[in-house]
């Protein structure tokens, strides 16, 4: 019996050195020095301090400021330990009363905005971490932000055009603007 053991006892410590020590020491080693921002977190760094991540949403509710997509992680709004989807499918009623509750706070907070609201700010994205929206989620917003700053809606429409960031190789995934970059740059140019 102590014959059979032995050998599993050996390989089992050297598997858990290997699986549990050694790789993942290399491939963090590789990452940091390959990517060293990625595999960081993309920290975003405001005058010497952390400010967030460009890879989480950030909840922003002040209306002079771009709001991003819904969250629905639990705890609090943008819970990167609580990453996840409501699981509401379209049938719902609480999908429905939450959209409609989203439609109204973004009406309240812009009711000479006649636009169509975007979808991508009523429903949360499957993580409920997005940390973009649209182009037309943050034009729909630039009326009520220039209002409040007291900026011109073309100079807002501008900094969202130049806070668009493109399809990947120009064939994958959506335009989109992160909405945390995107209020950073607002707070340079206006109040």
């Amino acid at each position: 019996m102590i014959d059979m053991l032995k050998p599993a006892v050996i390989i089992f410590t050297l598997l858990s050195i290997l699986t549990g020590i050694i790789y993942p020491l290399v491939v963090t080693g590789i990452a940091q020095v390959a990517f060293p921002s990625k595999a960081n977190g993309s920290i975003v760094v405001k005058d010497g301090r952390a400010v967030g991540s460009e890879l989480i949403g950030q909840s922003f509710t002040d209306p002079k400021y771009f709001w991003g997509r819904p969250s629905a992680t639990t705890g609090f709004p943008d819970n990167a330990m609580a990453s996840g989807g409501s699981n509401l499918g379209p049938t719902n009623p609480a999908l429905a009363d939450a959209v409609k509750a989203r439609a109204a706070a973004l009406i309240a907070a812009d009711p000479g905005n006649r636009l169509p609201v975007p979808v991508d700010l009523l429903t949360a994205s499957g993580s409920g971490l997005d940390p973009h929206i649209s182009p037309a989620a943050a034009m729909y917003q630039a009326g009520r932000v220039a209002r409040l700053r007291g900026l011109s809606e073309d100079k807002v429409k501008e900094l969202i055009s130049r806070n668009t960031e493109e399809r990947w190789l120009g064939l994958l995934g959506e335009e989109r603007v992160n909405v945390l970059k995107l209020n950073l740059e607002l707070d340079t140019i206006g109040r």
